[in-house]
């Protein structure tokens, strides 16, 4: 049987973080757990310290609760080197049976509209012909923060 999971991302300021993956993947803003008004009350009734507890938004979930909840936990240093893991945004459809064009299109379509909502291209003259190598197109990305992610 699957375990249930959340994603911890560390990050120098969560709200900011949590709106561009919010935008980025689709997700809202995660519900506090029933019976609580927010999560800085659940964690104070759990009996977390003042300065641990969330008074900001740092919690994303799935709305149709199918992807992970995804938590933006504040750490103290900036991120300094590349990322163990990262994201890949499936933005081309993903099928083969798809021309490689559109996909390639809907891929440049989606970067541009992520780095609208504060990401930055990696290397934006990256494969800029139409010839259909091996069938892939990304763009690798970087999140507000300087998260690595990739556009595909």
């Amino acid at each position: 049987m699957a375990v249930r999971y959340q994603l911890v991302i560390n990050c120098i300021d969560p709200e900011p973080q949590a709106r561009f993956w919010a935008a980025a993947l689709g997700y809202v803003p995660a519900p506090p757990p029933k019976g609580f008004a927010s999560w800085e009350d659940y964690q104070r009734d759990l009996g977390v310290p003042e300065m641990y507890r969330s008074k900001v938004l740092d919690r994303i979930s799935d709305p149709e609760g199918n992807g992970p909840n995804i938590w933006f936990q504040v750490v103290p240093d900036r991120k300094t080197i590349t990322n163990r893991l990262h994201f890949d945004i499936n933005a081309g459809g993903g099928d083969r049976s798809i021309p490689f064009l559109l996909r390639k299109q809907q891929v440049i379509a989606a970067a541009a509209r992520l780095v609208e909502l504060g990401a930055t291209m990696v290397d934006p003259s990256a494969d800029e012909d139409d010839e259909e190598d091996d069938g892939h197109y990304a763009v690798a990305m970087r999140d507000p923060e300087g998260n690595e992610f990739d556009v595909n």
